[in-house]
């Protein structure tokens, strides 16, 4: 029995935060030897839900051509991937769902990282993930910058970030 997850189940909504998470995704299932599956839960990509963004000679593309895309952008990145899964509506509870029906080891997915107000009043979906997967949920933040260096480590902040 391995410690290791033999499936991984990548979450995905074309945003930075989840390319990030991808390239997480793709590291861990190539150095685990893990089966690397991807979802995406439309409306996938939320700009083209803009009007502004829909012109008489640009069609938005579907969200199976959105999460087409998205598997070659993985792929490009030495990624394999097994199995691509697209659900609509109810990101959250679609993510869990498929991660229990294909038996995911590990459920890897970005935070847009709203700010504890935004978070309280909305809630989201990684908070979602994390509370009702079965299995150990990977939330992927982008790294924020500090001005404090380690070498600058003070009484409100520490190696690890302002707290």
């Amino acid at each position: 029995m391995s410690i290791f997850p033999t499936k991984i189940l990548l979450a995905t909504d074309g945003s930075k935060e989840a390319e990030l998470a991808s390239l997480t995704a793709v590291d861990i299932a190539n150095a685990t030897n893990s089966e690397l599956q991807v979802i995406a839960v439309g409306p996938y990509i939320r700009k083209y839900d803009d009007p502004a963004f829909i012109t008489p000679t640009h069609i938005p593309p579907t969200d199976q051509e959105l999460l087409d895309e998205q598997v070659e952008r993985i792929k490009a990145t030495r990624g394999n991937i097994a199995q691509a899964h697209l659900r609509m509506r109810g990101a959250a509870e679609e993510i869990v769902k498929v991660g229990e029906e294909i038996g995911a080891g590990l459920i890897v997915i970005g935070s847009r990282g709203l700010g504890r107000m935004r978070r309280a009043l909305m809630g989201s979906i990684s908070d979602a993930v994390v509370r009702h997967a079965h299995c150990p949920v990977l939330v992927v933040r982008k790294e924020e910058r500090d001005e404090v260096g380690p070498a600058e480590v003070g009484p409100t902040s520490s190696l690890f970030g302002k707290y």
